[in-house]
């Protein structure tokens, strides 16, 4: 199982150093995401999957925590050292955070 990583303690470690994947849909990742997260939904993880360093942590978001718990246990059986991030996007948004909004999925 992966482990989980509080929105406080993520809020001290993003930067441009970091890689965060957004797990949400299109429409959800368009209307906001955290900066730099890049664009892997759930419902076709699977070719993301390989692009992912296997050699740093990859923090895993989405809008609450649930998908994003579920496809961090996915990755780390793929030998990825993934954590969810509690509460995901609407914590991201509730702690003051800047979000990117209505940027096309890249």
């Amino acid at each position: 199982m992966a482990d989980r990583i509080s929105m406080d303690d993520f809020v001290g470690r993003h930067g441009d150093d970091v890689t965060v994947v957004d797990v949400r849909e299109a429409d959800e990742y368009v209307s906001g995401h955290v900066p730099g997260a890049i664009f892997a939904p759930m419902s076709n993880i699977t070719p993301h999957l390989a692009a992912l360093p296997r050699d740093e942590v990859v923090y895993v978001i989405c809008r609450s925590g649930q998908r994003s718990q579920a496809m961090a246990d996915l990755m780390v059986a793929q030998g990825i050292r993934a954590v969810s991030i509690d509460g995901g996007t609407m914590a991201w948004i509730n702690a003051g955070q800047p979000v990117v909004e209505g940027r096309t999925p890249r």
